[in-house]
């Protein structure tokens, strides 16, 4: 991935265009010098259209003399024939022109978006590597739907740009040149009259274009918003029928389609108001020539010939005069999203290695500790306070509490999910900051309540764990997850897809694949959280005898709901309002009576009252035994 330089997201044209140059489009200059190069000769060989019939009028208005051709032309006149013998040549020649027009025009496009469209492929490499490295702060900032958008609106308005404004820009000014040159040599005095016009009638079309660059951020700040409610919608599909949600889901939407209605209706307005500029002007532009070349002809300066050409080449120029209007207004587009690319691009990451960063060395299963250890996910908030425990190699360790005890931030804290904000989390004595971030999470794997699978065959989810792990071990690793079996009654057994997020698969099932790819990365240390919490009875235990095999031989830690899943852990802490509050065995902590008792009673009440609703009345045992 392209690094990124952290310039050029103020805003600023003459910034962003830069580094566009500099940092996106230099690696393919040669690309864009071959375009360039077929554009040159597409430019000069289409512009000689207008000396063709300014050739073919002379040539008629003096019967097919040498001396109607341009003196140029005559020394090729008389080689070929002269008079009429070189008249006929002018088709074949028009031939010419229009075969090397062509070809030159399919070359110069076939490269120039060959370009684009690698600058574009390197713009989301660039956007998604940064995203993936990005700690989980940075990702949690932006919503899903808006990070999505720059991927699809925001790089479409960037090919948009590069594409035609950019290179249709380039094209249209060589043509401007060429065709410039071609009206001076045929009449230079009405050359200058068209000089002044036009200038005249590009400044309100620059105007415009800088107002719909604005415009076009809007835009794109609604399509994200748009993304995103529409993401949430189809996600919540089953919430929302629930529910009954759907006319207000519906009107919610209907909000945003109207505002981006809006908004792209004010930009067709403002693309369309340079129209009847560029047409008034060619209106004024096209009268002048009228009345100029007319005083020219019956004054004997000017020649039939000449008032030809030039009227052909004046709605040639005319039209990449015109095109150079709508194309700034995509230009302008595309800088808008340009400066939103950029702005995520060259968002730093607050976690990343240190420059004498070394690999984290582990020995056997490595011992984790704590040490004074604090943090706040925002400034006076804190979520955890002064903790400190040291977790031997080897041992089980389950934290405990009610919700927002912090016991998911100590877990944040061990691969570095996230940074300490005071005090010191080491594993075999190495600060985690010290080591580089990739040594460190290769020693840790996880297991959580959201199961995160990907729309892939199982044994590829498997593999995740290890992706050199051969078949033999992707087997093993779910044959140990207790997974073997249901794999094998699916339809293509390992090769059978889990569907978008696992959906072709039950709750135990995933979380079973989760383990056998734990199982298979066998990683010294172990992180669960909540691994069974969703699960239904049944499942639960399946899952408790592979998290059981999981764990023998690591260091784990676990958080778990469900206090009878933790009473057989080595050590148990107690967490409350982000500090460890008690610590100690099962046993030891009822005895104290504090708030691990509490917990205990307040959970096995509510299992007892769930498995006596659950429990058939003395009627219904009745009736069945009926």
């Amino acid at each position: 991935m392209r690094p990124a330089k952290q310039t050029g997201t103020d805003g600023g044209t003459r910034i962003i265009v830069a580094r566009i140059l500099r940092d996106w489009l230099r690696p393919y200059r040669y690309i864009i010098g071959l375009s360039i190069l077929f554009m040159v000769l597409n430019a000069a060989v289409s512009s000689t259209y207008p000396l063709l019939i300014k050739v073919t009028f002379d040539i008629l208005e003096g019967v097919g003399s040498i001396e109607a051709y341009p003196k140029f032309a005559q020394p090729v006149a008389e080689l070929i024939g002269g008079g009429w013998g070189a008249f006929m040549f002018l088709p074949a020649l028009v031939l010419v022109v229009t075969v090397i027009t062509g070809v030159t025009n399919y070359f110069q496009a076939v490269l120039s978006n060959k370009f684009s469209l690698r600058t574009i492929r390197d713009f989301q490499g660039a956007m998604f590597g940064h995203l993936m490295y990005a700690d989980l702060a940075s990702l949690s900032k932006d919503r899903s739907g808006e990070l999505i958008s720059r991927f699809i609106t925001d790089v479409y308005l960037m090919r948009e740009a590069l594409g035609k404004a950019l290179t249709g820009m380039t094209r249209d000014l060589l043509k401007i040149i060429f065709l410039t040159c071609v009206m001076l040599y045929l009449n230079w005095q009405l050359t200058l009259a068209i000089a002044v016009i036009f200038p005249i009638g590009a400044r309100p079309i620059i105007r415009i274009g800088k107002r719909m660059r604005r415009a076009s951020g809007n835009v794109q700040q609604e399509a994200g918003e748009l993304t995103s409610t529409l993401e949430q919608a189809f996600t919540g599909a089953r919430f929302i029928k629930t529910y009954g949600l759907e006319d207000q889901q519906k009107a919610v939407a209907w909000k945003t389609f109207q505002r981006i209605y809006e908004l792209q209706l004010k930009m067709i307005k403002g693309r369309a108001r340079t129209f009847p500029i560029t047409e008034a002007f060619a209106g004024v532009a096209f009268g002048g020539v009228l009345a100029i070349a007319g005083f020219q002809i019956l004054a004997g300066t000017a020649t039939i010939g000449d008032f030809s050409g030039f009227l052909i080449a004046l709605p040639m120029i005319y039209q990449p005069v015109r095109s150079l209007g709508s194309l700034n207004t995509a230009l302008q587009e595309g800088l808008a999203a340009a400066t939103r690319i950029f702005a995520l691009i060259d968002d730093a990451p607050t976690i990343a290695d240190k420059p004498d960063a070394k690999a984290l060395m582990v020995s056997g299963a490595g011992t984790i500790k704590f040490s004074k250890v604090g943090f706040s996910y925002a400034p006076g908030a804190p979520a955890l306070t002064d903790v400190d425990f040291e977790i031997s190699a080897g041992q089980t360790v389950a934290l405990v509490g009610p919700s927002g005890a912090g016991k998911s931030t100590i877990l944040n804290l061990v691969p570095r999910l996230y940074d300490t904000s005071s005090g010191v989390v080491t594993i075999d004595g190495q600060d985690v900051r010290d080591v580089t971030i990739a040594s460190l999470r290769r020693q840790i794997a996880v297991v959580s309540q959201d199961i995160t699978l990907f729309n892939d065959t199982i044994e590829a989810n498997i593999r995740m764990g290890r992706p050199d792990a051969g078949d033999d071990e992707v087997r093993d690793a779910a044959k140990a997850a207790a997974a073997d079996d249901f794999i094998m009654q699916t339809p293509d057994g390992y090769q059978s897809s889990v569907g978008e997020r696992g959906q072709n698969l039950s709750g135990g099932e995933r979380q079973r694949i989760a383990i056998a790819r734990a199982m298979l990365k066998d990683a010294p240390i172990l992180l669960l959280d909540e691994a069974t919490s969703a699960l239904d009875a049944s499942s639960e235990r399946q899952v408790q005898k592979a998290l059981a095999r999981l764990s023998k031989g690591r260091t784990t830690i676990v958080i778990a709901h469900r206090l009878a899943t933790v009473m057989e852990a080595d050590y148990i802490f107690v967490l409350d309002g982000g500090r460890i509050v008690e610590a100690g065995r099962h046993d030891a902590l009822r005895a104290q009576g504090g708030l691990y008792e509490r917990l205990c009673q307040l959970q096995f009440r509510d299992d007892l009252a769930q498995d006596a609703a659950q429990a058939p009345s003395t009627g219904d045992r009745a009736q069945a035994g009926n």
